[in-house]
């Protein structure tokens, strides 16, 4: 279980030395600009979570331990991954181009 790993466990201990809001703040100017993400009208602002760059990191180690590259792949492959109905998802059909080959 993912919540047994190393990657877990560093997660766990990271949050403990990720400071307050207002420190993280006025400690970096440039914050906003780092941790927000804008597209086609969308704004994503996640500098307001008590995170920091190892805190970043840390996630994304965490999702390589946790195969999230492989199982990314097997689902745009069209591959089984819903265990629970021994089936394919389709949740890429939904964004999909109209003329886009869906597997299943």
């Amino acid at each position: 279980m993912i919540h047994h790993s190393a990657a877990w466990a560093a997660l766990d201990a990271h949050k403990s030395e990720v400071p307050h809001m207002r420190e993280l703040f006025a400690g970096d100017t440039e914050r906003f600009s780092r941790f927000s993400l804008q597209d086609c009208g969308l704004l994503v602002d996640y500098s307001k979570h008590r995170i920091t760059r190892k805190t970043m990191e840390l996630l994304c180690a965490l999702a390589r331990e946790a195969g999230l590259e492989a199982q990314r792949a097997a689902m745009f492959e069209g591959q089984h991954i819903n265990s629970t109905e021994d089936r394919a998802v389709l949740h890429t059909a939904l964004r999909a181009p109209s003329d886009a080959r869906i597997y299943v």
